[in-house]
């Protein structure tokens, strides 16, 4: 099935591919620029998604961490459905059930966007992580040590300063592992797009496997691809976490304390 080559080498490995391996590679050979798109589709969804996310969720978590009386309801109320409902339930809700209603198909935002597989992906991935987000940073703001607040007060801070200075970059440093998990989390959720007609890395998988009639070629390349991305990503995070959290590890330095012998001292023998 795959395409013939005109070198010897290449005709050898389209022969190896087709009749003695396991997964025809040469096929995956011929198509793997369809991949390189569709991990561009993937990673603009997940890492738009992720920054967006994130900057809803700060003022959010800062509501429900001080539990303020008008906010702290309804964004609780928020993260609890998004939280508590499969993120292919929303990303289906908002691509197939918004057209149901003629209003929505009569605004102005029917045609550039709601109508938009690409965009309605974007929202619910947004929506999404933004939930999760919020609660774990909140919980990294409710536990921030009680002397850097005080600390914080002593120098005469405002509130407002205080928790631009002192409390949200305390809880950002403690909750980057959580957030790892959540990137990796959004980069797994993102193959949710491929249902909705998008050729992310794992639509185009599927794309493979139903034109040439395969099993697994195109969805062990897009498990290697995201294997790829995630090796990435937890190596990014690892050198984030030794820079900005460098100041919590152990000192195993030790100061050398050199022996002297008596004898090797200017003048040791009129002690003796």
């Amino acid at each position: 099935m795959a395409a013939e080559s005109e070198t010897p080498i290449g005709d050898w490995l389209v022969l190896v591919s087709e009749n003695y391996s396991p997964l025809d590679f040469m096929l995956v050979a011929d198509n793997f620029d369809r991949f390189l798109w569709g991990a561009v589709v993937t990673l603009e969804l997940t890492f738009l998604s992720l920054l967006i996310g994130g900057v809803l969720s700060i003022p959010m978590a800062l509501a429900r961490a001080y539990r303020h009386p008008i906010w702290n309801g309804p964004v609780w109320c928020y993260t609890y459905f998004f939280r508590g409902t499969p993120l292919l339930v929303q990303t289906y809700l908002l691509y197939f059930g918004l057209g149901q209603f003629e209003a929505v198909r009569e605004s102005f935002l029917w045609g550039p966007i709601l109508s938009n597989a690409w965009w309605c992906a974007l929202i619910a991935f947004t929506l999404n992580t933004a939930a999760y987000t919020t609660e774990f940073l909140r919980g990294a703001i409710v536990t921030t040590p009680f002397g850097e607040v005080e600390a914080a007060k002593a120098s005469g801070m405002s509130p407002a300063t205080m928790v631009r200075r002192i409390v949200l970059p305390s809880a950002f440093r403690r909750a980057l592992p959580a957030y790892s998990n959540e990137v990796i989390f959004m980069l797994h959720g993102s193959v949710i797009a491929s249902t909705i007609t998008l050729q992310d890395i794992m639509g185009v998988g599927r794309w493979l496997n139903g034109r040439y009639y395969l099993a697994f070629e195109g969805f062990v390349t897009a498990m290697i691809m995201y294997m790829i991305l995630v090796f990435a990503i937890t190596r990014g995070f690892k050198l984030w976490e030794t820079h900005w959290l460098g100041h919590l590890r152990a000192r195993t330095e030790t100061l050398a304390k050199p022996a002297v012998k008596a004898a090797a001292l200017p003048g040791a023998s009129d002690f003796r």
